[in-house]
């Protein structure tokens, strides 16, 4: 391998040390590949479902069976799974849209959200179409140690609170992702204070981390993208809205039109891809679990600080690491691109990506453009310049990588 002695000896004292991790890893991985098939099951999946629609698609059997296998999968009552949501931003804003009305209250628990959600509310980042221009109020509640502050949510949600938003993952930020026992407390306090507010959960790099999941933990509706976890690597697109019936319907209407709801929407080609995706996601989200305990021990021995540590408990697929400097930051997205199946030869560059209020640097070589699933990592150019590592298909590649990424950062002190 073209990697220092330092770091091959680091590899091998690192898949040593952490075996019982990995292991413990592979367990949940086949708890929730059991529920797959058990859902696959009980809903009857056959090789009728993967046919292809056109058109308006109405009585399109293989969408309806997919949106039946996913609410029952996910504890839920109803399901909206389409490749018509072009990211899990989309999907998220189709909640969002879909759900509140002029004068209503939207309070986030998890402090400031995402960056693309920054300009979907449009208040810290005002975005033409956003949530403000349509008379939605919105606060946030800054979090506490990088927990949510369960003590603080009766004094931020008020009579006109309609919904809470919950950020399951750290976003552009070093804190700890949500677990799902977390997501449970925080909706029973929500419920506690007002019972009829939504939580409404971004479950975006949470699927299959654990065995249960947020609509199983008291979410009203939770929302992510089909080019993370629960597309396994090989859904081409999409995303999906769960939760209860009469939330998930609303949504419908705001993704294609009052009246018309999820009766629409063509297959085209792809059923078969997104059931398999499935089926194939709990095994993918446990080979880019143990890519992110391998990167989390290697930058520990490294010297620099990760989040979450090698040995936490996670509630998502992402390793956070601060490098400390943009030349660490591009060196690391290098080392990344390098060892990817496609588009190996291109050097990544920070640039004005849409919905970023930061130059933004990307390596992603992947099958699937931008899918987050596959082996890749970002950051945006500002201090203290961490890099978000997310993906694996397979272990071995996110091992690969991981190393090329911190042999890029050796060679800057050559």
């Amino acid at each position: 391998m073209p990697f220092s002695e330092k770091i091959r000896k680091l590899k091998q004292e690192i898949l040593q040390d952490y075996r019982p991790r990995f292991d413990a890893v592979d367990e949940i991985a086949e708890q929730n590949t059991l529920k797959v098939l058990d859902a696959m099951r009980s809903c009857r999946v056959s090789d009728a479902h993967f046919n292809t629609t056109s058109g308006y698609a109405y009585d399109d059997i293989g969408r309806g069976k997919l949106e039946e296998l996913y609410a029952k999968l996910f504890g839920a009552e109803r399901a909206l799974v389409r490749t018509q949501f072009v990211s899990g931003t989309h999907a998220l804003a189709t909640v969002l849209f879909g759900i509140l009305r002029p004068g209503d209250e939207l309070v986030s628990l998890t402090g400031k959200p995402y960056d693309t959600m920054q300009t979907v509310i449009g208040y810290d980042n005002p975005s033409p179409g956003s949530l403000k221009e349509f008379g939605i109020q919105y606060r946030e509640l800054p979090m506490q140690d990088g927990m949510v502050d369960l003590h603080g949510i009766a004094g931020v949600i008020s009579s006109k609170t309609k919904m809470v938003l919950i950020q399951r993952s750290r976003g552009y930020s070093m804190r700890n992702p949500l677990s799902v026992a977390d997501i449970r407390r925080i909706c029973q306090e929500v419920k506690r204070v007002k019972p009829d507010c939504i939580c409404f959960v971004d479950n975006c790099y949470g699927e299959f981390v654990e065995t249960e999941e947020p609509t199983q933990a008291g979410a009203d509706i939770m929302a992510g993208s089909l080019i993370k976890n629960p597309g396994g690597g090989i859904a081409p697109t999409g995303g999906y809205i769960i939760g209860k019936d009469k939330l998930v319907e609303l949504a419908s209407y705001r993704l294609t039109a009052p009246g018309m709801g999820d009766e629409l929407g063509a297959s085209l080609s792809n059923n078969r891809l997104l059931f398999q995706g499935l089926f194939l996601a709990p095994h993918v989200v446990a080979q880019s679990i143990k890519g992110a305990i391998f990167a989390a021990a290697m930058f520990d021995r490294l010297g620099y600080k990760t989040l979450p540590l090698p040995e936490d408990v996670r509630g998502d697929i992402i390793q956070a690491i601060e490098l400390g400097s943009a030349e660490k930051l591009i060196a690391f997205c290098g080392g990344i691109q390098k060892y990817s199946p496609v588009d190996s030869f291109a050097a990544p560059e920070p640039w004005d990506m849409p919905g970023y209020a930061d130059k933004v640097i990307m390596a992603a070589g992947t099958f699937v453009q931008g899918a987050s699933i596959e082996f890749s990592a970002d950051g945006p150019l500002r201090a203290p310049y961490n890099v978000y590592l997310q993906g694996g298909l397979t272990f071995e590649h996110a091992v690969i990588g991981i190393m090329g990424a911190a042999q890029a950062i050796e060679d800057l002190g050559k």
